[in-house]
This record gives structure tokens, C-alpha cells and sequence, in this order.
């Protein structure tokens, strides 16, 4: 892991909340509107997820089972001013999904909707990518300002300055996450 990282994830909060839970070890991308003609392309396997509220609040976007999550961040939604940083994530795995058929094998592995996957999977061009992740959490959360400069759908941002990565806590023992690592590994290649 390198000892410092300026670099951030735009994701939504609820997401990001089950990552730090530990509920979910992937992330599911297609890429924003600013991404460019090429789309999403992972640039970095180390970075801050940095919780974004649009697009979130539509319960029928997300799974049941994080709809707890989305109830506890809306009573504990930060001032627009700040943007609070907790998770940093390291990829271990990027995989390129171009068969639909393997979105259904990864019910219960993200925080999405069946129809939001679908339909992430459809926009553009059919396909999405799959990144899993290892999460570590600092403590206390750093707050730093919001800014323009991280607005509009995009999936990387610079951050103002580096922040410490050295005093970090892995929120699922190694042992664990190379479990369920495998075990979705594994899903994936069935078939």
C-alpha cells in the first residue's frame, strides 16, 4: 500500500457504507457521463471512496438489504460544504463483464437493484466492469471541503492534497476477504 494517496472514487454513499460494513467486496462500474467516449477504465487500483448522495435516494435503484444503510445516511448526511473521507480501497481484481447472463450470479454480492444493474449494463454499450476490492477504514473520518472541482458524473477525482493511508484498520480480516474473494472468483468462471 503506498503511505499516502490523492486520488478518490466517486461512489454512492449507501455503497460505500456497505463496503465499510463489510456487506459487499465489489463495485460495479460503468462509467459516467464525463468519462468520455472510451467510458470507465480503472486508472488507479489504490484510492479514497469518496460517498456521493445523487442518484442514490430511489429505494427501487438499491437491494432490501441496504435500505438500512440508505435510512442511517440520511439522518447522518454530512453539510454539503464537506465531503467525509473513511474508506480507502485497494483492487485486487478487474474484471470486464460482457456476458449478461453472469449479473444474476453476483445477486447478493452488491447493493444494486436487478433492474440498476441491468440497466447499467445496457447504458451505451452492453458491459460493465467488476472490481474487488480490499477496504480499509481510517479513524477518525477526515472531512475536507467539497469543491466544484469534484462535481458532475465522473468516476476519478484529484484531491487537493495526499492523505495518510499508514494508520489504517481492514475492515474483514485477510483471511476472510481472500475467502470471499475466491468464492466469487470462482462464481464468475462457473458456466
Amino acid at each position: 500500500m503506498k503511505p499516502q494517496c490523492q486520488v478518490a472514487f466517486k461512489e454512492w454513499a449507501v455503497i460505500c457504507q456497505a463496503l465499510a460494513s463489510g456487506q459487499q467486496t465489489i463495485i460495479l462500474r460503468k462509467g459516467g457521463i464525463h468519462e468520455g467516449r472510451e467510458g470507465f477504465r480503472v486508472q488507479h487500483h489504490q484510492f479514497w471512496l469518496f460517498p456521493t448522495y445523487l442518484h442514490q435516494d430511489d429505494r427501487d435503484k438499491l437491494d432490501p438489504k441496504v435500505w438500512p444503510l440508505l435510512d442511517e445516511l440520511s439522518e447522518n448526511r454530512p453539510a454539503t460544504e464537506n465531503v467525509t473521507l473513511s474508506c480507502f480501497a485497494e483492487v485486487t481484481d478487474v474484471i470486464e463483464i460482457v456476458d449478461e447472463s453472469q449479473l444474476a450470479r453476483l445477486t447478493g454480492w452488491h447493493g444494486w437493484s436487478a433492474q440498476t444493474i441491468h440497466d447499467r449494463y445496457q447504458y451505451r454499450q452492453p458491459g460493465l466492469f467488476l472490481l474487488v476490492v480490499k477496504i480499509s477504514q481510517t479513524s477518525p473520518p477526515i472531512a475536507i471541503m467539497n469543491s466544484p472541482h469534484f462535481a458532475g458524473c465522473r468516476s476519478w477525482v484529484d484531491l487537493a492534497e495526499p492523505i495518510s493511508t499508514k494508520e489504517l484498520t481492514p475492515v474483514l480480516p485477510d483471511a476472510e476477504f481472500r475467502e470471499q474473494r475466491a468464492k466469487l472468483l470462482q462464481l464468475l468462471s462457473e458456466g
